[in-house]
């Protein structure tokens, strides 16, 4: 059975050395053996599993519940529970693809706040623990949020529970699409105070961003770009772990 050094898995995946040891570490492969001189001394199962795990990592842009589920199918894999790693990697997909639909959504309602700022369709109100479960997001997100000041919720006159309209549906979903882009919660709330003032042109200048010239609609269309990168290697991932089980042909480096 041919075995590879450190450096050999590195170049072939595209990554630092340093890379392979941490993974290691980190559960991301299986454990390496050691020759009299204390190297590692990987073979091509490890070398599958850092396919692996490049496919699942190397979009450093997304985080959050995206990262940690792929996190969880490399590890699944590297513990020898490739059948549980492919059961985790088609949720994981699923994952990605909501995300991608609420990205979508969010992309929408901006285009429509910084231009001609049209009204929100017929919708019934729904219910907090309802609100969140459309999001995606839990009922605790929801109360930083209005915590924070990022929107404020009218309550039932009755029964006294917050109910979430067209309105405040349209800017959670601005709001979990702008911190899922990496968004601080300040930022946000000093683009929101601008906007509940009236205003609609500009309104990315209250934004801290990396690029002082990057608009509202830019940075979600970059973060919908994202999401589709991530979502291809997300199928990559499923053929990577069906190819390990199997035994059969591996799928190619995942150079970027």
């Amino acid at each position: 059975m041919r075995t590879y050094r450190t450096g050999e898995l590195a170049d072939d995946v595209g990554v630092h050395p340093n890379t392979v040891r941490l993974y290691e570490e980190w559960g991301f492969l299986s454990p390496a053996r050691r020759d009299p001189n204390g190297y590692r001394v990987f073979t091509e199962q490890h070398m599958q599993q850092m396919r692996l795990a490049r496919l699942a990592f190397r979009c450093q842009f997304v985080e959050g519940n995206i990262r940690r589920s792929a996190a969880v199918v490399v590890r699944l894999a590297a513990g020898g529970d490739l059948v549980g790693a492919r059961e985790q990697a088609g949720k994981h997909l699923n994952l990605i693809q909501r995300e991608h639909r609420q990205a979508v959504e969010a992309l929408a309602i901006l285009k429509k706040w910084t231009g001609d700022g049209s009204g929100c369709g017929a919708q019934k109100k729904l219910t907090r623990q309802k609100a969140a479960g459309e999001l995606g997001v839990s009922i605790d997100v929801l109360r930083g949020w209005e915590r924070n000041g990022l929107i404020q919720v009218p309550r039932d006159r009755v029964s006294g529970y917050r109910l979430y309209g067209p309105r405040e549906m349209e800017r959670l979903r601005v709001i979990r699409t702008l911190r899922a882009a990496h968004y601080s919660q300040m930022a946000i709330l000093r683009m929101m105070r601008r906007f509940d003032k009236g205003q609609r042109t500009g309104l990315e200048q209250a934004l801290n961003t990396p690029d002082p010239g990057e608009d509202l609609v830019y940075a979600t269309d970059r973060w919908i770009r994202a999401l589709r990168e991530t979502h291809s290697d997300a199928r990559r991932m499923i053929g990577q772990l069906e190819q390990m089980h199997k035994g059969g042909p591996k799928a190619g480096p995942a150079t970027k």
